[in-house]
């Protein structure tokens, strides 16, 4: 609804303007066009490395290697794969967060906690590459560090607050 709301109302002022819509458009999609260019190989390459990543099966072994820390940190085991996975890619993430959802439901305490974690984390690294790698930053100083330190942060919150709110 509200996208049709801000549609309509963008149309409005574009013909109060008098503002060719359709030459518009089309010339910003033509802009956009070199960007796709620079964004494409690294969005490709980054898309590459997680299947393979995936696939390998190193991210179970990872899974496995963490399980007991994170247990006795809190952390109920079937997060592991949605914690290991948002901050390389959101859609093994959504995958993760549908895995437990079959399993669980949406309604436990394990899928409320997974959405909330879900929507208080970040893709850091898929956004990093993505970001810094269509303009060819190399060095990016202290970005890494503090995406991973406000990614802890948002995990904590967010393991707090589903204590708080569904408890066991």
């Amino acid at each position: 609804m509200l996208l049709a709301v801000l549609t309509f109302m963008l149309l409005v002022t574009a013909a109060i303007r008098r503002v060719p819509v359709f030459d518009a458009f089309r010339e910003g999609a033509a802009q956009a066009l070199p960007l796709l260019k620079t964004i494409l190989p690294t969005l490709a390459v980054f898309s590459a490395a997680m299947a393979l990543f995936r696939e390998s099966g190193a991210a179970e072994v990872l899974e496995t290697a963490l399980s007991p820390a994170l247990k006795a940190l809190g952390i109920d085991p079937p997060l592991v794969p949605l914690l290991l996975s948002r901050p390389f890619s959101g859609g093994a993430a959504v995958a993760a967060l549908s895995d437990i959802f079959t399993q669980y439901g949406p309604d436990s305490r394990t899928g409320l906690t997974a959405s909330v974690l879900l929507g208080s984390s970040e893709t850091i690294f898929y956004s990093l590459a993505l970001y810094f790698g269509s303009v060819g930053v190399k060095k990016t100083r202290f970005t890494v560090p503090v995406a991973l330190f406000c990614m802890l942060v948002s995990i904590a919150s967010g393991l707090l607050l589903s204590s708080l709110f569904f408890p066991a």
